[in-house]
Order: C-alpha cells, then sequence, then structure tokens
C-alpha cells in the first residue's frame, strides 16, 4: 500500500487544532485536540477514503467536494439535513446524487466524528 499522507503546514495544523464553524452550522462548539493526536486523525485508511462518492476538482465549483459525477456540493448534503430537509427531499432537490452516495457520506461523517469524539 502507498503512503499518500497529506503533509500540512504548521499553518494548516494550526487551523485544524481549534476548529470553529460558524454560529447557525451543524457543527457546534469547537474541538481541540492536540497535534499527536489530530495527525493520527489525518491518516485516514487509503481503502476508506477511495471509496467515498466524493471528488474534488479545480474546475468544478473552484475544487469544493462534491458527489462523484455531479456537481452538487458534499456541504449542500449537510445544510440541507441542518436546515431540517430529509434525505428524501435532499433526493428529489437534487437527482444526479443517489441514495447510495449520501448514505456513504454520512456514515463516513458518523465515522469520523466519533472518533473527534474520541479524541476530544
Amino acid at each position: 500500500m502507498s503512503d499518500n499522507r497529506q503533509t500540512l503546514s504548521e499553518e494548516e495544523i494550526d487551523e485544524l487544532v481549534t476548529a470553529q464553524a460558524d454560529d447557525d452550522s451543524a457543527w457546534g462548539k469547537p474541538t481541540r485536540i492536540s497535534r499527536t493526536r489530530l495527525a493520527t486523525l489525518l491518516t485516514f485508511e487509503d481503502e476508506r477514503v477511495a471509496k467515498l462518492p466524493v471528488e474534488s476538482d479545480p474546475g468544478i465549483l473552484a475544487g469544493a467536494p462534491v458527489f462523484r459525477g455531479t456537481r452538487v456540493p458534499v456541504a449542500s448534503l449537510l445544510d440541507n439535513l441542518a436546515a431540517g430537509l430529509s434525505i428524501d427531499e435532499f433526493l428529489d432537490n437534487f437527482p444526479t446524487v443517489t441514495r447510495e452516495q449520501v448514505i456513504q457520506v454520512l456514515e463516513f461523517y458518523k465515522h469520523m466524528l466519533a472518533r473527534l469524539n474520541r479524541a476530544a
């Protein structure tokens, strides 16, 4: 297995150590974790990330993560759910996204949030 880990600058690490979302987001309070723990969290399993139905291309929405094969930002799913819409309503609004893609992304976020909560 090749080593595809990204090397972050000190500035990028500092930004990640204290993550503060906007007041109107679904993320809530800032999470503080140690640099060592952060480095561990950023070392994702290559297979798990590669299977995500998400891609980022500078030519599509300035590189924002989108559902693979679409121009629908992943953030739009989170924003819609935070606003109280159901998955079915999201899928009705964005017919190019599949239910399977939504479930895979939500399962990944659930996994990552659980890891962050254990690290905090």
